[in-house]
């Protein structure tokens, strides 16, 4: 029987200027979080293209259940404090 000799998976987020989004680039196998940001480093910014990277252990990510969308994704409307119309604006205010 084998057994898996890889290092733990790493998913690799970039940033590819200051302010921008973080956008997944991909995935590095690594023993902890240094040799993982240097992995990444060495493999998704071979041509300077980001500015900042985030590197999460593929393990810590959950995600939500397509079967499970109308629960997790359901309109707001019944949802009365994310709708402004209870808030008055204040005399003077111009822009809040």
């Amino acid at each position: 029987m084998a057994t898996d000799s890889q290092f733990a998976t790493w998913e690799v987020f970039m940033q590819t200027k200051p302010g921008a989004n973080y956008i997944h680039a991909g995935s590095v196998h690594a023993s902890d979080k240094k040799m993982a940001l240097q992995n990444a480093r060495d493999t998704y910014t071979r041509r300077g293209e980001g500015t900042s990277i985030w590197v999460v252990p593929s393990d810590a990510i959950v995600a939500s259940n397509p079967d499970d969308n109308e629960m997790f994704f359901d309109p707001a409307n019944d949802k009365v404090y994310r709708l402004p119309t209870f808030y008055v604006m204040p005399e003077g205010a111009k822009a809040i």
